[in-house]
């Protein structure tokens, strides 16, 4: 653990050997789904970069990648309902197949509303990867096709993960201590 954040961490969730091991399992199944296919994997940025990058070392077919900066958190810690578009496809998706990159998985506003607004786009098909689901929080009636981890309903950092933009940096998934954003 990084001597700065060490302090920080109430425990560790998924060691950086368990997350390597997760994302070969998950870029196995989904060179097996896509083989002869050549898939739009979209990172919905910040917090998918890290596993979008590892994920698509490990896949074993041709893909595209583009990126997306949706907004509905803010600095705080709970999701804001309104999701913002900041930085939009640069590909045409027309006919496409799309994977949805996501760090997490929780109420499932933002992703739903994401989903919604590329079908009407014209693509082909719509899957969504994510590393961390957190069904217990989900408020939107959606699901993911690939997922890594159930995770328990704490507030988690690391692996891309933030809190005010910190923690992004570490190698694992922690659970940050109460103290620091209560």
């Amino acid at each position: 653990m990084g001597e700065i954040h060490k302090n920080d961490i109430q425990e560790i969730l998924y060691s950086e050997e368990v997350l390597h091991e997760k994302v070969c399992e998950i870029a196995a199944q989904i060179s097996a789904d896509y083989a002869g296919k050549n898939p739009l994997l979209v990172s919905v940025l910040k917090g998918s970069f890290i596993f979008m990058a590892d994920l698509v070392r490990e896949l074993n077919l041709y893909c595209t990648l583009d990126f997306m900066v949706v907004s509905s958190y803010g600095a705080g810690v709970k999701t804001s309902g309104a999701v913002k578009i900041i930085k939009d496809l640069e590909i045409d998706i027309t006919g496409r197949d799309i994977i949805l990159v996501e760090d997490i998985l929780d109420s499932g506003l933002t992703l739903s509303y994401l989903v919604e607004m590329l079908q009407s786009r014209g693509t082909k098909s719509i899957r969504i990867c994510t590393l961390l689901d957190k069904p217990e929080r989900r408020t939107a009636d959606i699901t993911a096709d690939y997922i890594g981890f159930t995770c328990p309903d704490k507030f988690i950092v690391g692996y891309g993960l933030d809190f005010s933009e910190k923690y992004r940096n570490l190698p694992y998934i922690g659970v940050l201590k109460p103290e620091l954003y209560v």
